[in-house]
């Protein structure tokens, strides 16, 4: 059950509702927004609704179908909008993160951000630890790819995102990742959900390539529940039949889950198409579906990237896209932020 409280709601009257909601024996949490009180109470069929609907200043009460609760859309009478300070995701901002799948060098990586930064982008992705299907091929520079991100973040004042894939890695990400990345295949990983749901730092979170609609707000819901609201979510492409793009971009679920879901979702086309000549129009498609933003590979010379190499899009492709997409953003009434 979800209790949502008038803007004019007192500490008294927020507090009487409580007094009822402890007197069931429920548990609850509470949840702020800039000028809303939200009460979040375990289920219970038994509850009396229209006792709550009738308290003084209850703006109205819901009773969730769905087994999900924090991410429905009706906790939050506002979009949840990630605040990065001179960046953010969400609401009506559209934010596009850019680099290279991996960090390979210093020289690699400082040259994809500097032109990055060069062209407005305020978030750099780049692999430090790599989980690849073929155990043969490159994984990542892991702690070492760490310090030459701390060093370009001091150098550009770049914000970091790249993937954890330890829990016991986090403490070598403090003070240098901005964002933590989940990746597609850790995205049923309860252990680390529940982990990184602990923390307070934004955490960006990609569908598996076999996750239903339902199984994605699932994974969502366990960071949200370790208490964890600053979570983002990341369309990446779904496994079908079709053998002519890496993934299949299931564009539909970003007009799904802005119906359900309060939290803002990117869209990653590099990995749903795996082809950096359809990462541009698959972009520009993902914008006018409605996404918050997009999160690109680049490198400054994608056939001697160590992965990925054959979706990631040149500097010269990037530059074309901004221009592109600042028009689509304007379409959907978003303000191009990179």
């Amino acid at each position: 059950m979800i209790i949502v409280m008038q803007n004019s709601a007192t500490t008294a009257e927020i507090e009487s509702v409580l007094i009822h909601v402890q007197r069931m024996g429920l548990e609850f949490s509470i949840l702020k927004n800039i000028d809303k009180t939200v009460i979040l109470t375990q289920p219970n069929f038994d509850s009396n609704v229209d006792l709550f609907k009738s308290l003084p200043n209850v703006e109205y009460v819901v009773t969730l179908n769905e087994d999900y609760k924090l991410v429905y859309k009706n906790v939050n009478a506002l979009e949840t909008v990630i605040d990065l300070g001179d960046v953010k995701i969400g609401g009506k901002e559209l934010t596009v993160i850019a680099g290279p799948c991996a960090v390979e060098s210093e020289e690699q990586l400082k040259r994809v951000a500097f032109s990055l930064k060069r062209n407005g982008v305020k978030i750099l992705r780049a692999g430090a630890f790599k989980f690849r299907t073929n155990p043969y091929t490159f994984q990542g520079l892991g702690k070492r790819a760490l310090e030459m991100l701390e060093q370009l973040k001091y150098e550009t004042g770049l914000k970091i995102i790249t993937e954890l894939l330890d829990y016991n890695d986090l403490k070598h990400f403090e003070g240098i990742v901005d964002i933590i990345q989940i990746g597609a295949r850790n995205m049923h990983n309860v252990n680390l959900l529940r982990a990184v749901g602990e923390i307070s730092q934004p955490v960006l979170l990609k569908r598996n390539f076999s996750a239903t609609l339902r199984e994605f707000l699932f994974s969502a819901e366990y960071i949200l529940i370790g208490g964890n609201k600053n979570v983002i979510l990341c369309e990446r492409g779904i496994r079908t039949f079709s053998d002519y793009t890496r993934n299949t971009l299931d564009l539909s679920i970003i007009p799904a889950i802005k119906q359900r879901s309060h939290l803002p979702i990117l869209v990653d086309p590099s990995h749903a198409t795996g082809k950096r000549d359809y990462v541009l129009p698959m972009s520009l498609a993902a914008i006018a579906a409605g996404a918050d933003g997009l999160m690109l590979e680049v490198h400054h010379h994608p056939e001697l990237a160590y992965s990925d190499s054959d979706q990631a899009i040149r500097l010269e492709q990037f530059e074309e896209l901004m221009k592109k997409s600042k028009k689509i953003a304007e379409a959907v009434g978003k303000t191009l932020t990179f």
